[in-house]
C-alpha cells in the first residue's frame, strides 16, 4: 500500500484546509468540507475491505452507499500540522482516545509527545513528556510534576479544544513568525482539564531549506522572537494566577521562550540587535518590573545578557551547548 499522505486526494485536501484556515473562513462559517473518491484511487492506499468503525449518520442517502469521502472533522478539537511534517502512524488510536475523552466530559488540552526527524538522520529523538504528565487519565495542573529544561509545550505538543481557543480569544499578529508561541502560552492560562498519551504523535522535521528553526532563520527574523516573547511575558500577569503548580510551568515557558529571544538577538553581534533585544526588556519592565527583574537577573538569563562583546559571546556558548543537547534545528 502507498502511503495515504501523499495522495493526491489528501494533499489537496491538506491544502484547501490550510487555505481556509489561513482565511478565517471556518472560524466565522463553521462547517465541514468534503470530497468525493474514486474507489480505484483509494484502493491504492487503503484497503477498502476493511471496515474499521461504522457511524450512524443519522440521515438517509441511499444515493450516496457505498461512495467514498474525505470528510473533515467536526472542528471540536484543533491540532496544527506543518504541511512540511507528519504524524505518527499511531494518529487514528489517538483519534479513538480523543473521541472516547470527549465523550465522557473533553479536555480542554489533549498533550503528545514530539518527535525531532533531522534530514541526515543525525540526532532523532522524542520530547517525552512522562516524567511531567501523569498517563491516560484526565488530569488538572495540581498532578502535574516538573519539567526538565529540554522540555516546553509547544504547538507540536497540544491539541485544544476549539471552545477553548474561542474563550481565551488570542488574536495572532499577522506577517509574524513563532508567533505559536503566544497561542501556546496564552491558552495554557485558561487550560484545567488536561489529558496525556505517551506517544510520539507529531513528526517534527528538522534540516529543511529555509526552516523557521533554523539557525540563520531565526537571526535573520530575531526581532520576531523578541516580540513572540515579549506578547507573551505581556499577556497576563503570572501573580494573576492562583494554580501554583500552572504559574510555576507558565514561569518556566517563559525562561525558555526570553531564553531563545536572547539566543538569537545576541548572535548577530551588532548594536542594533542589543538595542532591540533591551527594548523588550523595557518593554516586559514595564508591563510587570518583579518578574521582568526576576528572570533578567535571578535566573540563568543573566549570564546571557552580559554587556558587549563577552556577553554575546557567552550566549553564543550556550546556545551551542542548548543546541548539543536539545537538537531543535
Amino acid at each position: 500500500m502507498k502511503d495515504i499522505l501523499t495522495a493526491p486526494f489528501m494533499v489537496e485536501m491538506i491544502r484547501t484546509t490550510t487555505n481556509m484556515y489561513n482565511h478565517g473562513w471556518d472560524e466565522r462559517n463553521g462547517g465541514n468540507i468534503s470530497l468525493l473518491l474514486d474507489e480505484a484511487e483509494v484502493a491504492e492506499y487503503l484497503d477498502t475491505t476493511r471496515v474499521l468503525r461504522t457511524i450512524p449518520t443519522g440521515f438517509s442517502a441511499p444515493s450516496l452507499a457505498g461512495k467514498y469521502f474525505l470528510v473533515t472533522g467536526t472542528g471540536k478539537y484543533f491540532k496544527n500540522v506543518d504541511s512540511d511534517d507528519t504524524l505518527s502512524g499511531g494518529f487514528p488510536a489517538f483519534l479513538d482516545e480523543l473521541e472516547r475523552v470527549d465523550r465522557e466530559g473533553g479536555v480542554d488540552i489533549f498533550f503528545t509527545n514530539y518527535y525531532y526527524v533531522h534530514t541526515d538522520g543525525v540526532g532523532d529523538r522524542s520530547i517525552n513528556l512522562s516524567n511531567a504528565f501523569p498517563e491516560n487519565r484526565v488530569f488538572t495542573w495540581a498532578d502535574t510534576k516538573s519539567f526538565r529544561v529540554d522540555q516546553v509545550l509547544m504547538l507540536h505538543t497540544c491539541t485544544f479544544s476549539t471552545q477553548m481557543l474561542r474563550d481565551t480569544g488570542i488574536e495572532l499578529p499577522l506577517h509574524m513568525f513563532y508567533e505559536d508561541n503566544y497561542m501556546v502560552y496564552g491558552n495554557l492560562k485558561n487550560a484545567e482539564r488536561m489529558y496525556y498519551i505517551n506517544t510520539d504523535l507529531y513528526r517534527y522535521t528538522i534540516g529543511r531549506e529555509g526552516q523557521s528553526m533554523a539557525e540563520e532563520s531565526m537571526k535573520k527574523r530575531y526581532t520576531h522572537q523578541l516580540k513572540a516573547a515579549e506578547l507573551c511575558f505581556t499577556s497576563f500577569h503570572l501573580d494573576d494566577v492562583p494554580d501554583r503548580r500552572k504559574r510555576k510551568y507558565l514561569s518556566h515557558e517563559l525562561f525558555i521562550l526570553l531564553g531563545g529571544a536572547i539566543f538569537f538577538a545576541r548572535l548577530n553581534r551588532t548594536e542594533e540587535s542589543d538595542a532591540k533585544l533591551e527594548e523588550m526588556w523595557e518593554n516586559c519592565r514595564a508591563y510587570d518590573r518583579k518578574w521582568a527583574d526576576h528572570f533578567r537577573y535571578r535566573t540563568p538569563l543573566l549570564f546571557l545578557m552580559f554587556p558587549g562583546r563577552f556577553g554575546q559571546s557567552m550566549s553564543g556558548f550556550f546556545y551551542r551547548v542548548s543546541r548539543k543537547v536539545v537538537k531543535f534545528n
